[in-house]
């Protein structure tokens, strides 16, 4: 039976990836980008190759008041929605916490927490009509371990996996299922936007082992949204074999 999914940050990455392997299943999806130009490419791609309907929505998920209009203005039965992907999130830098950049800090906190409560909030109401409601937050293995200059990206993570659980009990009475999927090292965009378009030091990354990639996590969201409605996955941390941690990675160069 269809569903309709709202997935953030659903140009890119994760989100791209969950879009992709939603549409293939013949789910509606209402996707969110803060760039207008790729989220309608996307959307056209997705609705030639699957046939399928989606409603755009373009705002920035660390702007309150803009989550609000968004989510507002959201038409007719679009308002029944039954899985809520909380997939936008970034890492800005690689510095020393004392050398750290605090813009890049504020972008972090804005995006990976506040912006992840925005859309939880206003989301909410309209989960209340699902038979079945999920929320599955993006989170990372950062936000189980610290390493060294992921200091506030981690904060950030570790802040998801705590909010995902208090999530978990607020929403328990209403019959919302609460998941985190927590990824280690995947290849995406990721680190092209951490350190700031250097393509050298983005590929440097993921040299000399297999990372996971955006499908991988994109499948296991699939199967934790399509599990019996008794059945909810609190938390699931997903590794290439090559990574036991953030900090021991076996890299063949």
């Amino acid at each position: 039976m269809s569903k309709t999914i709202f997935i953030t940050g659903a140009t890119s990455g994760f989100g791209k990836a969950c879009a992709h392997a939603f549409a293939a299943g013949h789910n509606r999806l209402i996707l969110t980008g803060r760039r207008a130009d790729r989220l309608e490419i996307e959307a056209s791609v997705l609705r030639e190759k699957y046939n399928i309907e989606i409603l755009t929505l373009n705002f920035d998920v660390r702007d309150r008041d803009a989550v609000k209009l968004a989510v507002d203005s959201i038409p007719g039965d679009w308002r029944n929605i039954d899985i809520l992907i909380n997939n936008a999130g970034l890492a800005a830098g690689s510095d020393l916490i004392q050398d750290g950049n605090m813009d890049d800090w504020e972008q972090m906190i804005d995006t990976n927490v506040k912006g992840l409560l925005y859309i939880t909030k206003n989301i909410f109401p309209l989960l209340l009509q699902s038979k079945c409601p999920h929320i599955v937050n993006i989170g990372s293995i950062a936000g189980k371990e610290v390493y060294a200059k992921g200091n506030v990206y981690c904060a950030t993570k570790f802040a998801v996996d705590a909010l995902t659980r208090a999530m978990r009990i607020d929403m328990l009475a209403h019959g919302i299922k609460v998941s985190q999927v927590a990824p280690g090292a995947a290849e995406t965009e990721f680190s092209q936007v951490r350190f700031k378009g250097d393509l050298d030091a983005a590929a440097n990354v993921y040299k000399g082992f297999s990372p996971l990639q955006a499908e991988d996590i994109a499948n296991a969201v699939i199967w934790i949204t399509e599990l019996p409605a008794h059945v909810n996955i609190n938390d699931m941390v997903i590794m290439p074999t090559a990574q036991a941690s953030p900090g021991y990675v076996h890299k063949v160069l």
